[in-house]
């Protein structure tokens, strides 16, 4: 067992230094620092490791290492950014340290609000309530504009906490990874026979996110050309794996693509350039890839998408002194981007958005008349993964607190064994063993449903307990969840009920996360060019090995994956009804739902529901020739 997991708080052991009580001065060079944070930029950001905790629990040192693992694994440690050019753990150094010392003195009887990523006091609450309650840039309608979130950024008043950045739930491109995958699994079954073999990807963006796109695209058995604008983010992929091969021109490129496709080993070629250019040249060459898409920042005409008038330096330069004049040259070079992209799905290319708002930018350069049209492009959750969202299936995660990697192991093989009637769960994981490269704290990304993410949680907490895992695992997800999310233009892009915009949903989820005594809970609204597009929940529960811990687990992964099942069966999904009727994906797992057939009948006819389809890898070697796991 690790040190203290089951004793009380009170008398759990504290490690490390001195730390400052006003969060503004780090201890002296002398003195041992409790958290690489409160070295405030100046040192590299490594989360801790081992069993000792320096906090007085293992549900604060859990949150705490978090904290310090989504700096381990972002983009910008030094500027506090996790990822998307914007997406921010805390809102300056002062007020990350005051966070670091105020988790190291929680007690949990204690609760850390946190307001905009600044810490604004500790409460008095119960020992089963949330450590730490954070909501990030939420405002009232009339405020919610790109240009105001600017001047209050500029002003230190608001941040962007991404969805999991400011939230502390971030664990590198593996975040998004099975998305990805079963987002381009599912395009190959429904438009290539479930086949990828000599099918390729044109795409763009290496960032925190994009980076897994290559990968996903591999594990597949597809072929990946994604342009990059930046060469840092090229050399960060190139050195651990995720993409196989940097091509001098596009014309290197797509030699590259068509040896990958005649040998038929899938190549992941990366090119140093601006995304618009290249798709605008593939588009006049009528050279026609099977799959287009784009994961850049493109939600950020300011911050994340470079225009073609500009080099990546110049535009750095270039939006703080004359903003208005790159966000009007990016969105003109989106819709340049957007056009090239329905020409080449005219030709035949499977098109669709990833994610980043691209369309939405896009049209405000070329009009709303221009609506129909630019959305012939789809969005990717409409298109292919709300079935899944539908049935409480979404990007679940856990993170080895311990940062032992036979710790992931023993998590792997446990969610291997727990679900035999979803055998694409344990295929997942063989895959993940294989093909993820490791990225901070040990981690899993793994898409679990109603029922299955607390009977894997709480069977996690029984083997802290009798020490077969060396410390506790904290649990979590992505905000793009069944309930954690609304955006309109992403994760509930044409629901049925026309709801696409509602916000009640993460709002409620957040209550019923809190009401469960999950150990964070946060409340997160768009920034940036997602300003006044979304709203979501996020939650993090620290399996500590403790009996009462179990309740704990249970009701809130319950609770959470239960909603996102409510909420889609009142929109009119039928696999919805078919989770309630069942008791989730376990049949355990009992879901109260009320006045259903209204609702439904209000949306509109739905579907069937298909036969859930296990994961499936299309080749049985990986790009070196060594078996598939």
């Amino acid at each position: 067992m690790p040190e203290s997991a089951a004793t009380p708080a009170n008398s759990q052991t504290r490690v490390g230094g001195e730390t400052s009580t006003n969060g503004g001065t780090p201890p002296p060079a002398s003195a041992p620092l409790a958290s690489p944070i409160l070295a405030r930029g100046t040192q590299p950001i490594t989360a801790q490791r081992g069993t000792k905790l320096r906090a007085r629990n293992w549900r604060a040192e859990g949150l705490l290492r978090m904290f310090e693992n989504v700096l381990e694994v972002g983009e910008n440690a030094a500027e506090l950014i996790v990822y998307a050019s914007l997406g921010k753990a805390a809102r300056n150094w002062d007020e990350a340290c005051r966070i670091v010392t105020s988790l190291l003195e929680l007690d949990e009887a204690e609760t850390l609000i946190l307001q905009t990523g600044a810490a604004v006091g500790v409460m008095s609450t119960k020992r089963d309530s949330p450590m730490v309650l954070s909501a990030v840039n939420n405002t009232v309608g009339n405020w919610a504009t790109s240009d105001r979130f600017y001047e209050r950024y500029r002003a230190g008043q608001t941040i962007w906490g991404g969805l999991t950045a400011a939230a502390w739930q971030y664990i590198g491109r593996q975040g998004v990874l099975q998305g990805t995958y079963e987002l381009l699994r599912e395009v190959l079954v429904q438009h290539y026979d479930a086949t990828a073999e000599g099918r390729w990807m044109l795409t763009a963006g290496l960032g925190g996110m994009g980076s897994a796109q290559p990968i996903s695209a591999r594990i597949l058995g597809l072929s990946s050309l994604t342009v990059e604008i930046d060469q840092v983010k090229i050399d960060r992929a190139l050195a651990v794996g995720g993409i196989d091969v940097q091509a001098p021109t596009l014309d290197d490129a797509l030699a590259l693509i068509e040896a990958a496709r005649a040998e038929g080993i899938p190549a992941a070629v990366a090119l140093h350039a601006n995304a618009a250019a290249v798709f605008t040249e593939l588009a006049s060459r009528g050279v026609t890839p099977d799959i287009v898409t784009d994961q850049t920042a493109a939600h950020d005409a300011r911050y994340g998408y470079v225009p073609l008038e500009y080099t990546l330096d110049a535009w750095i330069s270039a939006r703080e002194t004359e903003p208005e004049r790159v966000e009007a040259l990016a969105r003109a070079s989106m819709a340049q981007q957007v056009e090239a992209m329905l020409t080449l799905q005219e030709r035949g290319s499977v098109a669709f958005e990833n994610g980043n708002n691209l369309r939405v930018k896009a049209l405000e350069h070329l009009g709303e008349g221009e609506t129909a049209r630019v959305n012939r492009i789809p969005g990717f959750m409409e298109a292919y993964l709300r079935p899944l969202f539908a049935r409480g299936i979404g990007p679940f995660r856990w993170v080895c607190l311990s940062g032992d990697v036979d710790d992931q192991l023993t998590m792997d093989a446990l969610a291997s064994s727990l679900f035999p009637d979803r055998p694409e769960v344990a295929e997942w994981l063989a895959l993940a063993g294989v093909h993820v490269p490791q990225q901070g704290l040990p981690a899993r990304s793994c898409w679990l449903g109603h029922g299955e993410r607390s009977r894997l949680a709480q069977a996690a907490n029984e083997l802290v307990a009798d020490g077969r895992l060396t410390a506790p695992v904290l649990f979590s997800r992505d905000h793009l969840d069944s309930a954690g999310m609304t955006h309109p233009r992403i994760g509930t892009e044409g629901m049925r009920d026309g709801s696409d915009g509602v916000t009640d949903w993460p709002l409620l989820d957040a209550m019923l996360l809190s009401t469960a005594g999950a150990d964070l809970v946060a409340i997160h609204s768009g920034g940036g060019g997602y300003t006044g597009w979304m709203q979501s929940a996020g939650v993090s529960i620290v399996a500590d090995g403790r009996p009462e811990t179990l309740e704990r687990l249970r009701l809130a992964l319950d609770l959470d994956t239960g909603l996102g099942v409510i909420r889609h069966a009142a929109a009119g999904y039928e696999e919805a009804s078919v989770a309630i009727a069942r008791g989730g994906e376990t049949g355990d797992a009992p879901i109260a739902a009320l006045g259903l057939a209204a609702h439904s009948a209000s949306a509109g006819p739905a579907t069937p529901a298909p036969e859930p389809q296990a994961l499936s890898a299309s080749s049985d070697t990986d790009p070196e020739g060594n078996a598939r796991a």
